[in-house]
């Protein structure tokens, strides 16, 4: 049977909560394949996806490679991908099932156009540790729902909002014309994986569903704030890959070049916050050189990202004092939206 879409499940030393994320994916059926990628796991994961493989043949494929870190699992996955459309899937997270019932048949009747949907996207929920409330992204105000839309068609996003590999699936075909390929041993790829094939977009739906359940917790994980900060490096090193990737001004899309500079304007203010949250002489001396870096690079791009955009202008306010009101900003904002 043909694939209608494949779902990547990078794992690495996952046996603790693996088996739960691939049974929540169970439910899209045999029109899905489900990809473990065993990223050299020292511990029972690859005995356990190589069981999942026998227990589901035809819906399951457990692909086992040395250590390549998340960047290098995705790109496995996306090479061996039989499906139309692609999702990757932290094995810490699940998916809700009756959401997943109404994004297949949005894929499947996709098929039937003429127009290729390049693009879908759906909601998803922080499942974070203790949290009485579960923030839900959505991203109602910015897209039309339920409906196939252009960059034309898309409104303001709000301050701070953008859209996640939590909330994307592409279409396969997009990842592998625009040439996307991850840098190995690099955690924080995910927003080059979904920054990188916007231009190569032209066909989204915006299926306001909660369909992506986002765990946040453990203290090992790689969005826990202190985990990031002594990892800032890899950090910085993927948002230079962003600023490195296009020359936005030249995109002929008026929205699409307004979006990416929004997309460019959070990961490099996170990127800044991080490193002044770190306390160290050596790390703002490193934010420094990140924004010197933009302004080399791409002085316009440096104007837009510095003057123009409220984040980036506030991230750059001077002194212990406008690094405190900077941190407290942070602070007010991981209480909203349930980050970290």
């Amino acid at each position: 049977m043909n694939k209608i879409l494949s779902i990547v499940v990078p794992c690495y030393n996952s046996e603790a909560y693996m088996e739960h994320c691939v049974e929540t994916l169970l439910a899209g059926g045999d029109e899905v394949e489900i990809l473990i990628i065993d990223d050299g796991s020292k511990d029972h994961t690859p005995e356990i996806a190589d069981r999942l493989e026998q227990e589901y043949p035809g819906i399951i494929r457990a692909i086992h490679q040395e250590n390549k870190g998340h960047g290098g699992a995705v790109n496995t996955g996306i090479a061996n991908a039989a499906g139309a459309f692609i999702k990757i899937v932290d094995s810490d997270d699940w998916v809700h099932e009756s959401s997943f019932h109404q994004i297949m048949d949005l894929l499947r009747s996709s098929l039937k156009r003429e127009q290729p949907l390049d693009m879908l996207i759906s909601n998803f929920v922080y499942e974070k540790v203790g949290a009485k409330h579960k923030k839900v992204m959505r991203y109602h105000k910015a897209l039309p729902k339920n409906t196939y839309f252009e960059w034309k068609d898309v409104r303001n996003f709000n301050v701070g909002q953008y859209i996640l590999m939590h909330s994307v699936i592409y279409r396969t075909q997009v990842l592998r014309d625009c040439g996307l390929k991850l840098p190995e041993h690099t955690f924080y790829v995910d927003n080059l994986y979904v920054y990188y094939p916007l231009p190569y977009v032209k066909t989204m739906y915006y299926l306001d569903t909660n369909f992506y359940r986002y765990f946040i917790g453990r203290s090992d994980q790689s969005v826990n704030e202190q985990v990031m900060i002594s990892r800032l490096d890899q950090q910085i090193s993927v948002n230079k890959l962003m600023i490195d990737s296009y020359d936005v001004d030249k995109l002929e899309d008026k929205r699409l070049r307004e979006y990416m500079y929004q997309y460019l304007e959070i990961v490099t203010v996170i990127s800044s916050v991080l490193l002044i949250r770190s306390g160290t002489k050596e790390n703002l001396a490193k934010k420094r050189e990140l924004w010197n870096y933009i302004k080399k690079h791409n002085r316009n791009m440096y104007k837009e990202l510095r003057y123009k955009k409220v984040l980036g202008h506030c991230i750059n306010l001077h002194g212990k004092l406008g690094r405190k009101t900077i941190c407290l900003g942070y602070k007010i904002c991981q209480k909203i939206f349930g980050f970290n």
